[in-house]
C-alpha cells in the first residue's frame, strides 16, 4: 500500500536522520571546496547550521507539527554560520513555512514546500548564481511539482526529487567554470542533497540513529558566562572558551599534550574530552594561540572570549559607585554607558587585529572571521550588548556578510545596517571613515563608496591539492591571494607574499599596510617591509601586528 502521508513524528525523525547524514559527510563536503584555504568550510558550516536546529527539535516532546516546523526555522535561523549554512537555513524556513500547522503533510503540501522553500533561499541572495545549492534546490521543487501529476506515493515521489537533484548535481561544474576547473560538484548542493538522502532513509523505515548528545555541560567542568575574576592583579586577560568538534583521533596522550599547551599560555585550565568533542576554558593573554592549536584537531563552535580586565574595571567602578550611593543618599548614578546615537560591531580574529579595531572606536568584536564563521545567533548576541540607536556591522569577510544580514532582519528595536566588508582591510578602511557629527545614512553611503578605494591580500598555506586559475597548487604551497582570486603560490612565505604586493601595489598605490600573523614574527614582518619599500619607493609601507591564526600576513593597498 502506498504511503502518501507524513505524520509529526515521521517528519521530526526524517528531520534529524537528514542531520545526522550531513553531520556524517561533512569532511568530504569540505574536500569539494574550490579553493584550498584552511577557513570554515561549507560542510562544517552547514552541519553546524542544522545541528543547531536539530538540538531544537531533539529537545521536543511530543510536539505538533507547528511546534516542530518552529524548532527546525528558529534553530536554523539563528545558528546559521557562512554563506552555505545562511542559504540552508533560508531553504528550511521556507520549507517549514510550506508546511505550516497542520497534523500530517500531503504530497500537495510538500510541493507547497520545495517551493516555499526555494523562493526563499533566492529572495535571501542578492545576487543568485546558479551552479549552487539553489539550482540543487531549484531542481528538487521543479521535480516535486512534476511528480505532483504522476503519482500519489510517497516513496516515488522523493525517489524521484533525490534522482532529478543528483542529476542537477552532476551539471553544475557545466554552469560554473571553477567547478569544471577543479573537477568538482558544488559542495553546498552536495550537502543538501545529503540532507534529503538521510530524510528519504527514515522516511523508508531504515535504521537511522536520530539520537543527539546534548547533555548540558556543568558548571563545575566547564566555565560559561562571566569568568570568575579575583579580587588583585589579573595575570591572564582573557577568558577564553570554544568547543572543538573532533575530525581525527583525540587520545589521552593527545589531551594530556593539548592540556600542556594551554598550560604553556596561562591557568584555569578546563579540558573536558567527551565523545566526538573537546571543550576547553582557559584565562590567556593570547587567544588566538588557543584557537589555533584546537583548530588542529578540528573545527571550533561556541567560541567566546571575555576581557576580564575590562569586567573586573567595571566591577570595581560599580563597588565604588555603590560606596558613593551609599555616602550620599542624593547621588544620581549614571548608567555605565549611556546610549549613543551609533556603534559598531566588526568579526575580527586575533589580538593584534582586535587592538586595531577597539582603537578605531569599534565597540564590540566577535571573534571568528576566517578560521571560524559566527552565526546568526553571536550576531544578534553582539548587537544586544551594544546601547546603540544604529549599528554598523563590519562582517570582514564574504562568507559571513548572509550571516550578518539575517541578524539584521530579526532585530526590530534598533536600526542595523550591515557594511559589506569582505576584508579585515575593507573594515579597517570604513570604521576609519567614520564622522560622529554625519546621520547613520550619511556614514553608510561614505564607508560604502570608501572601501572601494582599498585592495586587500591574504597568504595562507594550501589544504590539497588543487587546479585553479590556471595554477597548479600542492597542499602546504604557500598562497598569495587577492580580492581577484589567487595572485601568486610558492614555496616560501616572504617571496609569495611579495610577489601578491607587487601585484597588487600599481602606480598610484600610496599607502600598503602589512599585517603579520601569530607565526610570523615582527623580524621577519620588518625584513618583508623593507624589501617591499625598495620595490616600491613611491609608496609608504606600514608595519602592524595582526596576531591573526592560519594567514601569515593580511595586506592592504590603497
Amino acid at each position: 500500500m502506498a504511503a502518501n502521508k507524513v505524520n509529526v513524528d515521521l517528519f521530526k525523525n526524517m528531520f534529524l536522520a537528514g542531520a545526522k547524514r550531513l553531520d556524517s559527510k561533512k569532511e568530504w563536503i569540505n574536500e569539494l571546496n574550490v579553493f584550498p584555504v584552511p577557513d570554515g568550510d561549507t560542510g562544517t558550516n552547514m552541519t553546524l547550521t542544522i545541528m543547531a536546529a536539530a538540538k531544537e527539535v531533539s529537545a521536543l516532546e511530543n510536539p505538533t507539527m507547528a511546534e516542530v516546523c518552529k524548532a527546525v526555522s528558529f534553530g536554523s535561523l539563528r545558528g546559521a554560520r557562512g554563506n552555505s549554512g545562511v542559504i540552508l537555513s533560508q531553504l528550511l524556513r521556507g520549507l517549514t513555512k510550506g508546511i505550516g500547522d497542520c497534523e500530517e503533510i500531503d504530497m500537495r503540501r510538500f510541493v507547497k514546500a520545495f517551493n516555499k522553500a526555494v523562493e526563499s533561499a533566492y529572495k535571501a541572495v542578492m545576487k543568485p548564481k546558479e551552479g549552487t545549492i539553489l539550482t540543487v534546490a531549484k531542481g528538487a521543487a521543479e521535480k516535486a511539482m512534476e511528480m505532483y501529476d504522476e503519482t500519489d506515493d510517497l516513496a516515488v515521489f522523493f525517489e524521484a526529487i533525490i534522482r532529478h537533484a543528483e542529476y542537477v548535481l552532476s551539471k553544475t561544474p557545466d554552469m560554473l567554470p571553477v567547478l569544471k576547473q577543479a573537477g568538482v560538484v558544488d559542495s553546498g548542493g552536495q550537502g543538501l542533497l545529503e540532507v534529503l538522502k538521510g530524510a528519504y532513509d527514515a522516511f523508508l523505515g531504515k535504521e537511522v540513529n536520530v539520537s543527539l548528545e546534548t547533555q548540558p555541560i556543568s558548571a563545575s567542568s566547564f566555565a560559561s558566562g562571566s569568568a570568575d575574576v579575583p579580587e588583585g592583579e589579573i595575570r591572564f586577560g582573557y577568558c577564553t572558551e570554544f568547543i572543538v568538534m573532533l575530525e581525527k583521533e583525540f587520545d589521552k596522550a593527545e589531551e594530556v599534550s593539548f592540556k600542556e599547551y594551554l598550560e604553556s599560555l596561562g591557568d584555569s585550565i578546563v579540558l573536558v574530552a567527551d565523545e566526538g568533542l573537546v571543550k576547553v576554558h582557559v584565562h590567556t593573554n593570547d587567544p588566538g594561540l588557543a584557537i589555533q592549536k584546537g583548530l588542529s584537531y578540528g573545527s571550533l563552535t561556541s567560541m567566546k572570549i571575555d576581557n576580564m580586565r575590562e569586567e573586573h574595571n567595571e566591577r570595581l567602578q560599580l563597588q565604588e559607585q555603590k560606596k558613593s550611593e551609599s555616602q550620599q543618599e542624593d547621588a544620581v548614578i549614571q548608567p555605565a554607558q549611556q546610549r549613543k546615537s551609533m556603534g559598531f560591531i566588526a568579526v575580527s580574529i586575533g589580538d593584534g587585529m582586535n587592538e586595531i579595531f577597539r582603537g578605531l572606536g569599534v565597540d564590540y568584536i566577535i571573534e571568528g572571521g576566517q578560521t571560524m564563521n559566527p552565526s546568526t545567533e553571536d550576531m544578534l548576541n553582539a548587537i544586544e550588548k551594544v546601547n546603540a540607536d544604529s549599528v554598523f556591522i563590519l562582517p570582514n569577510n564574504k562568507n559571513i556578510v548572509l550571516a550578518a544580514n539575517q541578524a539584521r532582519d530579526l532585530v526590530e528595536d534598533k536600526e542595523i545596517i550591515v557594511i559589506p566588508t569582505k576584508t579585515i582591510p575593507q573594515g579597517i578602511m570604513a570604521v576609519i571613515g567614520f564622522i560622529p557629527e554625519k546621520s547613520a545614512k550619511e556614514n553608510e553611503e561614505r564607508m560604502l563608496e570608501d572601501i572601494q578605494n582599498v585592495k586587500s591580500g591574504q597568504v595562507t598555506y594550501a589544504v590539497r591539492d588543487t587546479s585553479i586559475d590556471g595554477k597548479e597548487i600542492k597542499q602546504n604551497d604557500i598562497m598569495g591571494i587577492s580580492d581577484k582570486g589567487i595572485e601568486a603560490v610558492g614555496t616560501s612565505v616572504a617571496d609569495t607574499t611579495l610577489e601578491l604586493i607587487n601585484v597588487m601595489t600599481e602606480e598610484d598605490a600610496e599607502l600598503i599596510s602589512i599585517y603579520y600573523g601569530s607565526d610570523v614574527t615582527q623580524e621577519e614582518a620588518e625584513a618583508l617591509a623593507q624589501r617591499a619599500e625598495k620595490q616600491h619607493a613611491d609608496c609608504e609601507v606600514d608595519v602592524q601586528y595582526g596576531g591573526q591564526p592560519i594567514y601569515y600576513y593580511v595586506i592592504s593597498v590603497e
